[in-house]
């Protein structure tokens, strides 16, 4: 299980290197904390920041899937990012990855929801949706109806960086909502919940560019720093008054532009737009009248002997950045004791119809309180329904600290999940394919 790992070590290649050199931290974490007390990083980062290491490893990976060299085109990356959270109608996710849609060029038009997407795109609703709410689903046929969709096909490269991006956003849903970041967020607002404009890439934080680009302040902050400045200097002051009338037209006009931009805003914050089928949700995976799901065993398919080395070869990299992931939040200072943590891993994987042979899950019960579990599972597996007053989230006693490490848990976890049974059915539809080819040459050769 990679909660428990301690040896597994894979040389970083040259444009993993290059993405650890963009995103590095230093190692008292000094730039790091410089950024979030400055109110630059994003409502998450700022939340994970009492992890800093975790937090650097968190940031290359997302700076990774989402800016660097890799199949799909940068706007397809921030829309199928928006896909991903609106299953769990995460109106923060949502948001910021439209902001960022657009700041790398993508088509306003396709924010006006799903149906206006290009079709390729609309081809991974069924694997979102599943992924997110019930992965036991997964196999290899819906990889196969992507790969073989005419035109509008995907190659296996793009569809694994989609795959990852997905999980990536569904499990980070999960902490967007355990740590109720989610709650206070409003999206009218020309300004994200934490002071920086809501096309400020928090990537960018953390490479080091610690300042708002001006283009991006509203047009009081553009006046108001003019101001600040000019007032240094008398001739500063001289050359504002002459301009006075200039500033003004052009304060109207951004203004009047901003505005817009509000109005346009209002509909990229509606999650449902990009939703179908709003009542498929959670089941419990082993139901006694429907209990003809296979449960997945980590023994026969796991991210250490076979998800790792399948996904970094089909997509250059991320299983080394990813495998970092898991590996920093099982260094994380133990919740009480070790065992603990590996008790909520296993649970939250036991919920999603994954299972370790070599466990034995009555630590569960034994190291988990009922609503703790309650709180990991509500957190893991249906997160937006911590809106509801009936969640037990908020009843659960747990101190903002332990809160964060527990939600980091379930993120990875949840993370790790979703990769293995996308995984999983793209390893049984290569080998179907194989066979299929070797078995259709050996008849052309026999033929022949």
């Amino acid at each position: 299980m990679i909660i428990c790992t301690s040896k597994m070590e894979y040389p970083l290649r040259n444009q993993c290197q290059r993405v650890q050199k963009q995103v590095m931290v230093n190692g008292d974490s000094e730039r790091l904390s410089l950024l979030v007390n400055r109110g630059n990083a994003d409502a998450v980062s700022q939340q994970m920041a009492s992890h800093p290491k975790y937090l650097e490893s968190f940031l290359r990976t997302q700076h990774y899937i989402l800016h660097m060299d890799g199949p799909l085109p940068l706007p397809y990356r921030h829309y199928i990012a928006i896909m991903a959270a609106a299953r769990y109608h995460c109106d923060y996710l949502v948001y910021l990855h439209s902001a960022q849609f657009l700041r790398v060029g993508g088509e306003p038009q396709w924010l006006q929801g799903l149906e206006a997407a290009p079709p390729r795109l609309r081809l991974l609703d069924h694997i979102n949706k599943v992924l997110a709410h019930q992965p036991w689903l997964t196999s290899c046929s819906h990889i196969q109806t992507l790969l073989k969709a005419g035109e509008q096909c995907w190659s296996l490269a793009e569809l694994v960086q989609a795959v990852v991006i997905l999980a990536h956003c569904h499990s980070l849903c999960s902490f967007v909502f355990g740590c109720n970041t989610d709650a206070d967020f409003v999206p009218l607002s020309s300004k994200s919940p934490n002071g920086t404009p809501p096309t400020f890439c928090p990537f960018d934080a953390a490479n080091g560019n610690a300042n708002v680009p001006q283009s991006l302040a509203t047009p009081s902050e553009h006046i108001t720093r003019r101001r600040s400045l000019d007032s240094s200097c008398d001739m500063m002051c001289l050359k504002e008054r002459i301009q006075k009338s200039q500033e003004e037209r052009e304060t109207q006009t951004l203004q009047q532009t901003d505005m817009e931009e509000e109005k346009e805003m209002i509909c990229f914050a509606d999650a449902s737009r990009f939703i179908t089928d709003p009542d498929f949700c959670y089941q419990e995976f082993a139901r006694k009248e429907e209990d003809h799901f296979q449960v997945f065993r980590v023994q026969d398919y796991s991210w250490e002997d076979h998800g790792f080395s399948l996904v970094n070869r089909l997509y250059s990299d991320i299983g080394h950045l990813l495998d970092d992931r898991f590996r920093s939040v099982a260094r994380l200072p133990p919740l009480h004791s070790t065992d603990m943590k590996r008790a909520i891993w296993n649970y939250i994987h036991c919920a999603l119809g994954i299972r370790y042979d070599d466990y034995d899950y009555g630590e569960v019960n034994q190291l988990l309180e009922r609503d703790l579990k309650l709180y990991i599972k509500a957190v893991a597996c249906f997160p937006d329904s911590t809106k509801t007053p009936v969640c037990p989230l908020r009843w659960t006693p747990l101190k903002t600290s332990e809160r964060i490490h527990i939600n980091l848990l379930i993120m990875e976890a949840r993370l790790q999940a979703e990769l293995l049974y996308a995984l999983r059915a793209i390893t049984h539809l290569i080998v179907k394919f194989s066979y299929q080819t070797s078995w259709l040459s050996k008849v052309m050769c026999n033929y022949c």
